[in-house]
């Protein structure tokens, strides 16, 4: 098992969480803590940095969806950047490619 890691930083246009590792049933609960934590203000916007995400089973897409409940309770943004092709494929298949603003490649620079 690979454990999750989540490194948060701040920037111009809000708090970047970059998540590696495996973000399964095991692991949810530090994403669902260290989004919690975040005293996200109206306008901000959030940034989940997946690139280094190896796997994410359907309680990790619950934890995103509760990353994104966070931030829009705030009156902020959410944004998924870097995300894996295989995450990708499973957001599109069950249509919350939609849902979520999906940024293309890597961690987007600070706005």
């Amino acid at each position: 098992m690979t454990s999750l890691n989540i490194t948060h930083r701040d920037t111009v246009a809000g708090p970047v969480l970059r998540v590696t590792g495996e973000l399964d049933y095991d692991q949810a609960t530090g994403l669902r803590r260290q989004v919690a934590a975040l005293a996200l203000q109206p306008g901000q916007c959030l940034t989940l940095d997946l690139s280094g995400l190896h796997y994410c089973d359907s309680t990790g897409i619950t934890a995103l969806l509760a990353a994104r409940q966070h931030a829009q309770a705030a009156g902020a943004d959410v944004v998924l950047a870097g995300v894996p092709a295989h995450l990708l494929r499973i957001l599109g298949i069950v249509g919350l490619d939609q849902v979520f603003t999906v940024l293309p490649g890597g961690e987007p620079a600070d706005a």
